[in-house]
């Protein structure tokens, strides 16, 4: 007998875990199960095991905007966040509604039953769940690999080469030398991290990036919790700290030559007297075409100055024996190559979608409000800010698939679906943003409009009151009962 349920989740990471919460605090009496590929919750913060792995955003935006962040430390490390999450799941009783070792691998919609048919493989063994809405909270990272470029004469090489995404446990890399390609936020968290036991660690990076020191922890958020206890303190930090992110980016899209002047006086401030700072740290971008890495305490500034760890900006010609040889003629000597070399995207996990027997092409859809796609009935996704925490997001579409679900209900509809009728309305990339790993895979992704619905906004003020507030009933997004849909069908 297949399974039914009122809404289906995807993912047990930060959002699923989130959306779960909003939905079981919304409607106590509607039945969910989340469906995890992994066996344990998570998401990202459990599958990346490096050393150093931390948040690369503040914990005030990076929580849950109802649940508070507690902990000194701002900018977390990831068993920290991984306890924050598990604890939120256990208790919410959502860690009961999850069905772990379940990879979902088809839905299919039906407008004649109001349905989705979800199909997944748990031990080898298919399964199949029915639902009324599913909800993908599987993020856009491809899970089993990273991306990791054909380095010339890498077979040659004697040490070993690991991969962040899959740290082996038992790597031991003391007193010995390593090499860490990349200068994206895995590098930087790498690097001053594997100090504490390497005899030295080098980032060798083809090109900079914009690097920017923040306190670890929150001086305001924590003074303010002490004063007024975490409830009353947690909306006043996460606020002033969306408040600033955001004043950064502006200023950084608009001036951003004020921006650039003004990381490179930090950074000059952090590293030692004369070093080769335009070489290293000024990036041929402008700030915020990527997105900025943050160091906690400036940990990598630190390393530098100590002699514990160094930067090379440099092209790699190909590995040999011993290390690496570089583009000038220079020779990397290593023990241990890290490629941190960025991640892969993959369009909702590679869940094959269907609606009335005929399959969703992702490319020929377009994201409504940057969490449904057109044409794909009772269907939501969640996908974060690039600019900004993560979670910002994933709370504010919870908080409209409440609202929409709730709609649902009280005008008897059953089925709901976004509609572009617009020809005014232009394609753009879902992810307008510059990051390698975005332009490797952007093309496979659902596509953005050039106006509202159809943009995937990036200012949380801005998102607040659209999802938060908005007029669900807007004209693009079309309602319909089971008998009228199943009517125009047969028709």
């Amino acid at each position: 007998m297949t399974e039914h349920v009122d809404v289906l989740i995807v993912g047990a990471g930060l959002s699923g875990v989130g959306a779960a919460h909003h939905l079981r605090t919304a409607f106590p009496r509607k039945t969910y199960t989340i469906l995890e590929a992994r066996d344990a919750i998570g998401g990202t913060w459990d599958l990346f095991r490096y050393p150093g792995v931390r948040s690369d955003s503040d914990m005030q935006t990076l929580g849950y905007r109802f649940r508070p962040w507690t902990d000194a430390k701002a900018i977390a490390d990831g068993p920290s966040i991984l306890r924050y999450v598990r604890d939120t799941a256990a208790e919410a009783g959502i860690d009961r509604h999850i069905r772990f070792g379940h990879k979902v691998v088809r839905a299919s919609w039906s407008t004649v039953d109001a349905l989705w048919t979800v199909e997944a493989v748990h031990d080898g063994e298919p399964v199949r769940l029915t639902a009324k809405f599913l909800y993908l909270c599987s993020g856009y990272y491809d899970y089993e690999s990273g991306h990791t470029p054909e380095f010339p004469g890498i077979g040659n090489f004697r040490g070993t080469v690991v991969h962040p995404q899959h740290w082996p446990e038992d790597l031991d890399y003391t007193g010995k030398k390593v090499v860490v390609i990349g200068s994206g936020a895995t590098a930087v968290t790498l690097v001053p991290a594997m100090t504490d036991r390497a005899e030295h660690v080098t980032m060798l990076q083809r090109s900079p990036t914009y690097i920017l020191s923040l306190p670890s922890e929150d001086a305001l958020a924590n003074r303010l919790r002490g004063l007024l206890g975490p409830r009353l303190a947690y909306p006043l930090a996460r606020w002033k700290n969306v408040a600033v992110s955001t004043l950064i980016y502006q200023l950084s899209r608009r001036r951003p030559g004020v921006v650039k002047a003004l990381i490179r006086k930090a950074a000059l401030k952090q590293l030692p007297p004369g070093y080769a700072v335009d070489t290293h740290f000024k990036p041929r971008y402008q700030p915020w075409d990527q997105r900025l890495c943050l160091v906690p305490d400036g940990d990598l500034f630190r390393a530098i100055r100590r002699g514990h760890a160094s930067v090379v900006t440099d092209r790699i010609a190909t590995f040999t024996e011993t290390g690496i040889r570089l583009a000038s003629g220079e020779e990397l000597a290593a023990d241990v190559v890290v490629t941190a070399t960025g991640l892969r995207l993959l369009a909702f996990g590679g869940i094959g979608l269907a609606v009335d027997g005929e399959p969703v092409k992702l490319p020929e859809t377009m994201a409504y409000k940057g969490m449904m796609l057109s044409g794909v009935p009772n269907f939501a996704f969640t996908i974060g800010y690039t600019n900004a925490s993560w979670t910002l997001k994933a709370d504010l579409v919870a908080e409209y698939v409440v609202r929409l679900l709730r709609h649902l209900d009280r005008h008897g509809y059953d089925q709901c679906v976004p509609v572009n009728d617009d020809p005014a309305v232009t394609e753009r990339p879902l992810l307008d943003f510059d990051a390698g790993y975005v332009r490797r895979s952007i093309d496979e992704f659902p596509k953005a409009g050039s106006r509202a619905p159809w943009q995937l906004g990036m200012s949380y003020a801005h998102d607040l009151v659209k999802l938060r507030h908005g007029r669900i009933d807007d004209g693009a997004l079309r309602f319909s009962r089971r008998t009228a849909a199943a009517g125009r069908l047969s028709a």
